[in-house]
Order: C-alpha cells, then structure tokens, then sequence
C-alpha cells in the first residue's frame, strides 16, 4: 500500500487499514529526519510489530576525475 509517496508493506497483519499504514509512516517520521523511501511492518509472536524502514538516497554530482595525461 503506498501513502503520501511511501510504500508500507506489512507481514503477519490481516486486512492493514490505509489509517493503520499511515500512523506507522507518521511514527517512522517523527523518529528520523532523512525521506523515507519504504516502511515494513511485521508482526511478531509477542502481540508487538517490528517496524524497520528504508530511506532514500542523497542525490549527489559525479566528478571528474582530472588525471593530466
């Protein structure tokens, strides 16, 4: 399911609402200041979710390489 842009996947979790999905986006958010690029969310034995994320890469501009030959 993607929301504002990120995909959330979850595992373990029947029928994830889109409210559900983005209150986890919300709480990766609050917690990190680069843009987040993917959110997962398992569900564990215990009655917990394990919440990892993935984020996007920092744009940057190639350099050449000057050798002199």
């Amino acid at each position: 399911m993607i929301v504002d842009g990120v995909k959330v996947n979850f595992a373990g979790i029947d029928d994830p609402t889109r409210e559900e999905a983005a209150n986890y986006l919300a709480y990766v958010r609050e917690r990190t200041s680069i843009p987040v690029k993917s959110i997962n969310v398992k569900a564990c034995e215990d009655g917990m979710v394990d919440v990892s994320y993935t984020a996007r890469g920092e744009k940057f501009e190639r350099i050449r390489r000057i050798t002199g030959r």
